[in-house]
């Protein structure tokens, strides 16, 4: 156990996770140190964030901000450094203690591997790293002394739910969905949703690519084959609750019947500062759950005719294989030509249910196969988008 000052790689510190992750290190400036820092293109951001902190590293992925970057903070004592090999190398640092996989997508793969590989205990916040290469991940933890103590607000209060508990007697995990803004529209409607529309989610504050996921219910999705890795769970015993609140986080259910639920106010600062502070529990001062406030709390099964992308998740993961893998890459090229106005909300479905048809199965992939199953699936994925201009 570290006793001293945690020090900290957050890698994706520019995007909604990595600046709140920020936040907690400022909170608890005895406890954590922001020692490398990583982005995707934002190098304002990361330069700001930079001077403040003091980290020792930081690394940027898009080679035209990177001279900007350098040239920022070229009066400080940081390394500056560029490329997704970079980020890597720095998730492995000897001196970083914990890392945050605060990337958005299959780019928090590989830093991941890394961590795990040098030993580091992971608040995970990327989900596309067990949609992607699950099998592979809960292997390598087997080898390794890295820990995963999970950041979404769903897996942590899974997480929460079973600490003290025999894992063995955990009979169903009850994960929670908030059911997006279009809970209540038609199929007529979703066909006319803007991109505005989507991205006002009615409880959470978070970046675009998981805004619209949750939309979508596919963020749900992806969760859904997370907690399987995560908590060695069969898919069967997954069960989706909508739950319009997002007051209940998550559910488990035991063998003798009684249900954990772990419960707080939709803010993703609470899971972060569990994963940061695991096994211990931080105090705050920040306002609490008032249970007179949220008096009604209600469930609801999810509509799968209306959000095929949640069913496509399930039919993924009993696929196996590769499969997850095709999905997230389809999705993936899904969001972004949605959120570029090149198709309708309802065309993210049609294709990623095309390229999950048209992209060849491996049944048992390594990991060099999955970074190709990425490549190959997103060109299906561009083939399926050329043919509708």
């Amino acid at each position: 156990m570290i006793t001293g000052i945690k020090n900290i790689a957050v890698l994706g510190s520019t995007g909604s996770i990595g600046t709140q992750t920020l936040d907690i290190i400022e909170e608890y400036p005895g406890k954590f140190k922001a020692s490398v820092l990583t982005a995707r293109r934002n190098w304002e951001l990361l330069a700001r964030q930079a001077r403040k902190f003091r980290p020792s590293k930081v690394v940027i992925s898009d080679p035209l901000s990177y001279p900007k970057l350098k040239d920022a903070l070229s009066d400080l004592p940081i390394e500056v450094a560029l490329g997704a090999d970079e980020i890597a190398s720095a998730a492995a640092l000897p001196e970083v203690d914990v890392v945050v996989t605060a990337m958005v997508g299959y780019s928090g793969l590989l830093p991941t591997v890394a961590a795990i590989k040098a030993g580091k205990t992971i608040a995970l916040a990327n989900k596309e790293t067990l949609v992607v290469a699950g099998e592979i991940i809960t292997g390598m933890l087997k080898e390794s002394k890295s820990e995963i103590v999970p950041v979404d607000s769903e897996h942590s209060a899974i997480f929460q739910c079973l600490v003290g508990e025999k894992k063995s007697q955990a009979r169903k995990i009850l994960l929670t969905a908030s059911g997006g803004p279009f809970r209540k529209f038609s199929a007529e409607m979703l066909e006319k949703v803007t991109v505005a529309d989507a991205l006002n989610h009615p409880n959470w504050q978070m970046g675009a690519k998981v805004t619209i996921d949750s939309a979508s219910m596919m963020n749900k999705g992806f969760e859904m084959i997370e907690a399987r890795w995560l908590f060695n769970c069969p898919p069967a015993n997954i069960e989706i609750v909508v739950h319009p609140q997002s007051i209940i986080h998550s559910m488990v259910e035991f063998v003798d019947g009684s249900i954990k639920a772990q419960l707080g106010v939709p803010d993703m600062h609470l899971p972060i500062r569990y994963a940061l502070g695991y096994p211990e529990r931080l105090s705050t001062d920040k306002p609490g759950l008032s249970l007179s406030q949220y008096s009604n709390l209600t469930f609801e099964a999810p509509d799968y005719q209306k959000f095929p992308l949640l069913q496509f998740a399930f039919d993924a993961i009993h696929a196996g294989g590769n499969m997850p893998c095709i999905l997230n890459a389809a999705n993936e090229r899904g969001v972004a030509s949605f959120l570029n106005g090149k198709i309708k909300f309802t065309d993210m479905p049609r294709l990623v249910e095309y390229t999950m048809s048209h992209t060849p199965l491996i049944a048992s992939p390594s990991l060099e196969d999955l970074v190709a199953t990425n490549s190959e699936a997103l060109a299906v994925a561009d083939q399926w988008l050329s043919n509708i201009f």
